[in-house]
């Protein structure tokens, strides 16, 4: 690893000393933005890392990482991530020989202009951990890899052309937490991260990775910065909602909401709904996304079924389904511009064009089947569509099977 860094143009600048696994069982490392930080692998000795399961299938990386005995985690299994707490806390406190822990509590890149939320696996043990830094203080930036951006390939061979790249670690003194921060891990990981951010010299925001992915997933479906849609995902995750899923929990606990139809509520309900102070600006900005009118009032129901849409498609085709799916099956004009002006940001007008030709026989109401036989032919639903087409797997009414 020291050779392959060496060979393309990469010097490691170590700042301070590190700690021994007996006086810091942990090391945590951030910010995190790109693959090179694995630099940090061999310079602390090869310690047993914390990695997602895919990045041990790798051909040639999976070997280092095996190497260093690491414990693997699935991000998106609730139940591995509390083993991966249990097996670090197992470690740390082991008798015997095991290396030191070393942890990038953010659990994703990022650009490194701020520290996003750490994870409180590393803090869980509540034993002495060691802050450690990494930098890159070039003056062209090649190396950050992030959601959006260069990928892999273009970053090692902008990298490579550089005649020479510099990368900093920076040791910082041994921290050892107060008992408050032993009984409270999130604490102990909110002020490591302080310290760190301090001095780094930027600061702190509260993402993490589950709000990248959102973030991600809505920008995937080729919505416009500029839309409401996004705007709405956008300021959810900078107020925590998407950590509660607050909505989502609604709506299981009362389908109605989106099978009935429909509720106007004031922008004090909506605070309280929501469980945000409503005092916050960012709460009042995403309240007046959905008050189209300006009238102080909001629709819940179309706030509820963008959040819904998002949270459980991969494709615009996916919202569509799963639109008439949570709105009960048969939509009525109401549900179904509601559904087609979020996933198409389609006018009033166009929408109610549609529907009448979809509704030959003035039920007042559409499947999604029979809004599939009208669209699937249609250029103006292709992007959607395109040349294979997926079924939903919702039953079909006595009535629509003759019909067919």
């Amino acid at each position: 690893m020291r050779l392959t860094y060496q060979a393309g143009g990469m010097s490691v600048v170590v700042k301070g000393k590190q700690a021994s696994r007996k006086e810091a069982p942990i090391l945590v490392i951030a910010p995190h933005s790109t693959f090179l930080d694995a630099v940090i692998v061999y310079v602390t000795g090869f310690p047993s890392i914390i990695v997602r399961t895919e990045s041990g299938n790798n051909p040639w990386l999976g070997k280092i990482i095996n190497y260093t005995q690491p414990i693997y985690v699935r991000r998106e299994d609730h139940d591995s991530r509390a083993k991966t707490i249990q097996d670090i806390i197992t470690r740390v406190n082991s008798e015997q020989d095991w290396s030191q822990v070393l942890i990038f509590p953010e659990g994703t890149c990022t650009n490194r202009s701020c520290l996003i939320t750490f994870k409180a696996g590393a803090f869980y043990p509540g034993v002495p951990i060691q802050p450690v830094l990494i930098r890159y203080p070039n003056k062209l930036d090649t190396v950050t890899w992030t959601w959006e951006g260069p990928g892999v390939l273009k970053l090692m061979w902008l990298t490579l052309v550089q005649p020479q790249s510099t990368c900093e670690i920076e040791f910082l003194p041994v921290y050892k937490p107060t008992a408050a921060e032993q009984s409270d891990p999130k604490l102990y990981a909110h002020n490591v991260r302080q310290l760190m951010a301090k001095t780094l010299g930027i600061p702190t925001l509260d993402y993490t990775y589950a709000d990248c992915k959102l973030v991600s997933r809505a920008k995937k479906l080729n919505y416009s910065q500029t839309l409401p849609l996004l705007q709405a995902h956008q300021l959810r995750v900078k107020l925590g909602l998407s950590r509660t899923n607050i909505e989502d929990k609604l709506v299981l606990e009362n389908p109605q909401l989106l099978k009935g139809p429909g509720k106007m509520i004031s922008y004090m309900e909506f605070a309280k709904l929501m469980g945000v102070s409503h005092k916050d600006p960012l709460l009042e900005d995403l309240f007046y996304l959905y008050d189209k009118a300006g009238s102080g009032l909001m629709d819940l129901k179309e706030y509820l079924l963008s959040v819904v849409l998002v949270n459980r498609s991969e494709t615009k085709l996916d919202m569509i389904k799963i639109g008439f799916e949570v709105c009960g099956g048969r939509l009525n004009i109401h549900d179904f511009t509601l559904v087609l002006r979020l996933v198409l940001v389609l006018g009033k007008e166009e929408v109610d064009r549609i529907f009448a030709h979809i509704d030959t026989s003035a039920k007042g109401k559409i499947t999604y089947f029979q809004f599939e036989d009208y669209a699937k032919n249609r250029p103006e639903f292709s992007i959607i569509y395109g040349s294979v087409l997926r079924r939903l797997s919702l039953p079909r009414d006595n009535d629509e099977t003759k019909t067919k």
